[in-house]
């Protein structure tokens, strides 16, 4: 029997039983849906990290009071929020002593802030960062019009300011940004660049920021707050070593005793994903075992259609069987209509995954993503199913008596 013909019959089985051939697929599409829809919202999320939410550039680390991605209970949160602030004074004394160091930024932030510009002014949400000379490179952040922050900047204190994407569509929608004075709190600065658009990033917005100098910053915020520090190695082959430079430099500039462990995060682009994928693997693992039970009882459900389907179609089989039908074209037939009746359901379940995945690509305004892998996954467990599950109602309609089946009413 051709593959084309037991297409043929096993779709027209299914049709003649609509509804219990729905109720059938609606396990299989529970199952692979739970499936598909977390992994791809767990890729979305994956992805953003990966392409947005890790700006630092390469070869690149930070270094901060608090970690970057916390998991953990309030106990766990007290123990870091206890910990001393990294001050400017601990920070310049790591910058100045690095020796395996490209760059070393220093940096502080202060939320929520509104910006204006005549009549025109942004939602109170727009972050303002205080940062040194080479504070600009070591979070990877490119000027695309006008200058960066220099020197005599951070030297006099000076009252000029360098805004993101998002800040000069709000308040320049027909441009004129350079040269114009905007006011933030209580100042008023002069904008000398513009940053390049980075995009959004995990449900945050890239772009909508303002960098003005650190020491104006200091002078403005408090000279007593906690700051980042961010360390560009000279190359990939010195990063691991400027790595252990910078810590031991912080450990012993804040005194922690020898055999005592840090009492500040060190991060990276590599260790934000490994943290980021080890909280997901036991998200995957467990979201994995309920979709298997769910699929399991979904087979126990197809099985229990093959055999009624056998029940009832046994004068067809013994028709079948004494026009010369042999026992292995109705096992293909009967095992095809269970893998057909998965693989419709299976599909169904993939893209409905796929959709309500991506949904955590618009909630957080990042790129959709297809997961090919979990699709194609997900496409050969339906089919696993279908054989597994459709082997023992094909093997019973393969082996019914032809005169038996003939007289079965």
């Amino acid at each position: 029997m051709e593959f084309a013909e037991l297409m043929k019959i096993s779709l027209t089985a299914i049709r003649a039983n609509k509804l219990r051939s729905a109720l059938t697929l609606l396990g299989i599409v529970v199952g692979v849906f739970s499936i598909i829809g977390v992994m791809t919202a767990v890729r979305v999320l994956q992805s953003s990290i990966e392409n947005g939410l890790s700006n630092l550039g390469s070869h690149t680390f930070q270094i901060q009071k608090f970690p970057a991605l916390f998991v953990g209970g309030h106990d766990q949160w007290q123990k870091f929020r206890n910990r001393k602030d990294i001050t400017i004074d601990q920070a310049e004394f790591v910058a100045e002593r690095m020796t395996l160091a490209q760059y070393v930024g220093i940096e502080g932030w202060q939320w929520g802030q509104t910006v204006e510009f005549g009549k025109r002014k942004t939602n109170p949400n727009v972050n303002l960062c205080g940062e040194n000379p080479e504070g600009i490179p070591t979070n990877n952040w490119i000027v695309s019009e006008g200058r960066s922050i220099n020197e005599n900047d951070e030297r006099y204190s000076t009252l000029v300011a360098i805004l993101g994407q998002d800040v000069v569509t709000k308040i320049f929608p027909n441009g004129g940004a350079l040269g114009s004075q905007i006011k933030v709190g209580s100042k008023r600065y002069t904008v000398i660049g513009i940053f390049e658009k980075k995009g959004a990033a995990f449900g945050g917005n890239s772009d909508n920021f303002v960098a003005i100098p650190l020491s104006t910053f200091l002078s403005e915020y408090g000279k007593r707050r906690d700051l980042h520090i961010m360390v560009k190695a000279k190359g990939p082959e010195a990063y691991e070593e400027s790595m252990e430079e910078a810590r031991t430099l912080l450990r012993l500039v804040r005194k922690v005793d020898p055999g005592a462990e840090d009492d500040f995060e060190i991060f990276s682009n590599d260790s934000l994903i490994a943290t980021f994928n080890e909280f997901t693997f036991y998200v995957k693992l467990g979201i994995g075992f309920i979709s298997f039970i769910s699929l399991l009882a979904a087979g126990v459900g197809i099985m229990n259609i093959m055999l009624v389907s056998v029940t009832e179609r046994t004068r067809e089989i013994g028709i079948r069987k004494a026009v010369g039908a042999r026992r292995m074209n109705i096992l293909g037939q009967f095992i095809t209509e269970a893998i057909v009746l998965c693989q419709i359901g299976g599909i169904v379940g993939i893209l409905l995954g796929i959709v309500s995945g991506n949904l955590a690509a618009l909630a957080f305004s990042i790129p959709p993503v297809f997961p090919v892998d979990w699709a194609v996954i997900g496409f050969l467990l339906c089919a696993a199913i279908g054989v597994i599950f459709g082997v023992y109602p094909a093997w019973k309609a393969a082996n019914l008596d032809p005169i038996d089946s003939l007289r079965y009413e």
